[in-house]
């Protein structure tokens, strides 16, 4: 151990009794010689660099945590100079004025403040008090050039609202921008106090802010998605592709009933299936692309594969984890060709209950592209069907793959699993890329059916490695925060749902949830009530040491089923082909549960910005097609109600903001209920309201609603009005002796709370 672990060992012990730096040299000197001058390099190192440490005020060494210093991620607000710092401890609120100057997503130092401070609340405030790293290092957004004392300089409005500071580009630094540019620019100089702006340099010209392209690119960007591969793993992918398929120590399905189903856009086919009825159950075979086979270990393509994490999902593009010549080629399941496949053989009774599973080297050919579309046309319509035709060699198996589909799916019910079913939207757009239609995604019958069977095999395989005490990446789903199910269940008993099942002195359990639900899922209500428990939930992640999953209420899981677009699945599998080559021993294991942590933290990483991606992008498109339609009128169903407004979404999944002013003032945002209300006037999560597109900003993607309000609404508002205009009056008009005349604010009566006065009994 080097001096800074000996240190924080002995700090780390429960007996340890805080010691002077002198005591702890000596202490650690007394084993063996240490150079004192590289011990207080060190001990100042950990107290000012890194403040692992900390001292006491009798200049006593203790870990820097006992005393409320935290590591953590600082987020700025979008609405103030506010935030919170998140560790691995607890979240902290960071008040304005003690934020340290730091900027959204830079990793800090912050101290828990004491109860005599006067920003002490709740227990959870605290202060920045140093900023070891940059969250950022470029600022994309729209600028405005303007004439200066050395020629012409420019300010740049971020994109992201939460860089509050002033965004200012030197003449020398401005580049070919100009004004009403998307521009990427570098950042020169981080400020040092709150007035002090950002200094940048422009770097790139992304085109005029309020078109498509420049936007589009700007998503691109700021999330880092790469479209393109370097030149030398496109190479690697063609190289490997060519090589000779052997099948050699494989199990050989080639000749059984295999095939894929998939959505008719696919081209990265990475799991087909087929399936024995056996006397006492099924035997589900799930066979999976062998990426591993192509993608080895510390290769170029494993290499881009890690940094990447992810295929990125957009309305016209593909951004694959791994070269065409792999995902759409060689490793990709296509009709009528052999592949290597890893193959999960499930044996299951007839209540869907897994008895076994073997993992074996395999390969496949498969006998049809399996449509979802036509397929759910099949189960809805028989032999009526215009695709029984084309389905016919396979057609015994699928339906005795849909007798298994239902056997499991009201298994994965009867055990309390979650199916929270998410609107999408299908993004219709021209040969231009223009979107002239956007429809909401339906889901059918097939679609589930591929998602238990695709549930089933991960829960196996995570259930195969860990009782072969195997490291793997899984995909867990930690349980939900009492408080914030607390909040859904005031919120949904005020939507007039049935919160029995949450009536409980126990833990709360997925499977009470899942009652909830199942108990608003033909109404109405149940986009609103679906997506307010979404937000109560956990987001699931993955992580190298095995727990539950919530969600799922299955006690083991991980993702093994889409090697072609998603890295944690690939490393899955490198593990399973180690164990199956016998390559994993005493020596190895600990390489192997090594590379599984950082799998699983690269590969969340890489999830969330791929999603803010994809959100992103849809969200532009919505922008553009709701810019066209400015002035229409929709009908729509409030979707979120804050304390600025509200939002409403209209049929085909477009949201936009009817801003609190437009309503008229004086409304009160009750937040544990969800409404905006003022008099006999409510809003609240669910109502169908008629809206008016207003105005759409591109760049912000920012669409704005008019109400379209009744007769009794606009007669209200309007006394609301009357009566505010004569109180201003009336204000301005009274004399105050030796003061100004109070100001009247068209909130005030919404958010002024009367104080407690208590008068002194006069004398």
């Amino acid at each position: 151990m080097n001096i800074k672990e000996e240190i924080l060992d002995l700090l780390g012990q429960g007996d340890y009794i805080p010691l002077t730096p002198n005591e702890i040299y000596a202490l650690l000197s007394s084993n063996e010689k240490i150079d004192e001058g590289e011990f207080w390099r060190t001990v100042q190192e950990m107290e000012g660099e890194d403040f692992s440490i900390a001292f006491t005020k009798r200049n006593k060494i203790v870990l820097a945590e006992s005393v409320g210093q935290f590591k953590g991620v600082f987020s700025a607000s979008s609405k103030g100079g506010f935030g919170f710092v998140t560790t691995d401890k607890e979240e902290f609120f960071i008040p304005p004025s003690l934020t340290f100057c730091a900027l959204n997503s830079d990793t800090v130092i912050c101290k828990r403040l004491d109860r005599g401070s006067k920003f002490y609340g709740k227990g959870n405030e605290a202060e920045i008090i140093a900023i070891l790293d940059r969250g950022f290092s470029e600022i994309i957004g729209t600028l405005t050039v303007y004439p200066s004392g050395k020629g012409l300089a420019g300010h740049v409005s971020p994109d992201n609202e939460r860089i509050k500071h002033s965004v200012l580009i030197s003449p020398k630094n401005l580049g070919s921008g100009q004004s009403g540019d998307k521009v990427v620019c570098k950042v020169i100089s981080y400020p040092k106090s709150e007035q002090e702006p950002i200094k940048c340099q422009v770097t790139e010209v992304l085109g005029k802010a309020d078109s498509q392209e420049a936007n589009y690119r700007a998503i691109l960007h700021s999330n880092g998605i790469i479209t393109s591969f370097p030149s030398d793993v496109v190479l690697e992918a063609q190289e490997v592709s060519n090589e000779k398929i052997i099948d050699t120590g494989r199990r050989d399905f080639r000749s059984d009933t295999v095939f894929t189903i998939d959505s008719h856009e696919a081209k990265d086919l990475d799991d087909a299936i087929s399936i024995k009825v056996k006397e006492n159950g099924y035997t589900l075979c799930v066979h999976i692309a062998d990426v591993s086979h192509y993608v080895r270990k510390n290769s170029k393509l494993d290499k881009e594969a890690f940094r990447r994490g992810t295929s990125v999902y957009f309305t016209d593009k593909v951004v694959p984890m791994l070269p065409k010549e792999l995902s759409n080629g060689i490793c990709s399941l296509n009709e009528g060709q052999d592949r290597l496949t890893l193959s999960a053989i499930i044996d299951l009774d007839k209540n869907g209950n897994i008895l076994f599973c073997e993992i074996v080297n395999s390969i496949i050919n498969s006998k049809i592209k399996g449509i979802y579309a036509e397929l759910n046309d099949i189960l809805d319509k028989g032999e009526n069907s215009e695709f029984c035709k084309k389905y016919a060699h396979v057609l015994d198996d699928f339906y005795k793959m849909y007798e298994l589909y239902k056997i499991l799916k009201r298994k994965s019910d009867q055990k309390g699993a979650m199916e929270l079913d998410s609107e999408e939207t299908k993004i219709i757009l021209n040969e231009e890329g223009h979107p002239i239609e956007i429809v909401k995604r339906e889901r059918g019958e097939t679609e589930r059916l591929i998602e238990q069977f695709m549930l089933c095999a991960n829960e196996a395989v995570a259930t195969y490695l860990y009782n072969a005490g195997m490291p793997c990446v899984y995909r867990v789903h930690d349980e939900p925060d009492i408080e914030k199910i607390s909040a859904f269940a005031l919120f949904a008993k005020n939507m007039n749902v049935d919160i029995s099942p949450l009536r409980t002195k126990n833990k709360i359990t997925s499977s009470q949830l899942a009652r909830v639900l199942d108990s608003v899922r033909d109404t109405e209500s149940y986009p609103i009530v679906s997506s307010i428990l979404l937000r109560s939930l956990m987001k699931a992640r993955y992580s190298p040491i095995q727990k539950a999953h919530f969600g799922l209420s299955t006690e083991y899981y991980c993702h093994f089923t889409s090697p072609i677009r998603r890295y944690p699945d690939l490393s899955v599998h490198r593990i399973i082909k180690a164990m199956l080559n016998g390559e994993i021993n005493e020596n190895t294991i600990t390489e192997y549960e090594n590379f599984a942590a950082n799998s699983a933290m690269m590969s969340s990483d890489n999830e969330i910005k791929a999603v803010h991606a994809e959100r992103d992008i849809d969200d532009l498109y919505k922008a553009v097609y709701m810019r066209d339609r400015i002035g229409e009128e929709y009908e729509a169903v409030i979707c979120s109600v804050t304390s600025f407004g509200f939002f409403a979404k209209t049929e085909n999944l477009c949201e936009g903001l009817v801003s609190i002013d437009s309503l008229g003032g004086g409304f009160y945002f009750d937040k544990d209920n969800y409404t905006l209300s003022r008099g006999k006037t409510v809003y609240r999560l669910g109502q169908r309201v008629k809206i008016k597109v207003e105005d759409v900003d591109v760049s912000s993607r920012q669409v704005n609603f008019y109400l379209i309000k009744n007769q009794k609404e606009d007669n209200e508002a309007k006394v609301y009005i009357n009566r505010s205009k004569s109180r201003i009056k009336a204000n301005h008009s009274e004399k105050h002796f030796g003061s100004k005349p109070r100001r009247f604010s068209t909130f005030e009566k919404s958010y002024s709370k009367p104080k407690n006065r208590k008068h002194k009994r006069r004398k």
